[in-house]
């Protein structure tokens, strides 16, 4: 789910420390300081959607971990795999949304959906400090070879 000044912003990872934005311009040469209608129309003309693994949950603050399990409502996944036939990855940016995605959302979807690639890359949250950004990057290059 998007922290707190995601919610606010009503922009994907809007936090400043996020480092998702950066990676996206690192990999794809999707501009970090363009309008944020226009880093996500990058992201489309590059194959790649970005959508949460939850529809809706409730936490007191902004951490994954204070993600009430019982509150979670996972969005419809097959739904939208099969309006979206071409999908061949879904990564996940961290192990909550993998965890979430694996518990809540997976078990559930046709078997049709089996030969879709689940990849968990780390946390670009600035929650996630102990692993620096380089190292973070290589992680992530996958997304541009895979988009």
């Amino acid at each position: 789910m998007p922290g707190k000044a995601s919610l606010e912003a009503r922009q994907y990872y809007a936090h400043p420390r996020n480092y998702f934005w950066r990676m996206m311009s690192s990999i794809l040469n999707v501009p970090a300081e363009a309008s944020y209608e226009t880093r996500c129309e990058a992201l489309i003309g590059q194959g790649l959607a970005l959508w949460d693994v939850l529809k809706t949950c409730e936490r007191s603050s902004s951490l994954d971990a204070d993600i009430v399990d019982s509150s979670i409502i996972p969005n419809d996944f097959e739904t939208f795999l099969s309006q979206h036939v071409g999908i061949r990855t879904i990564f996940f940016n961290g192990a909550k949304a993998e965890k979430t995605y694996l518990q809540h959302v997976h078990p559930g979807l046709p078997e049709r959906f089996a030969g879709i690639r689940l990849v968990r890359l780390p946390s670009t949250s600035p929650a996630n400090a102990s692993i620096p950004f380089e190292v973070k990057l290589q992680h992530w290059q996958e997304v541009g070879l895979d988009g």
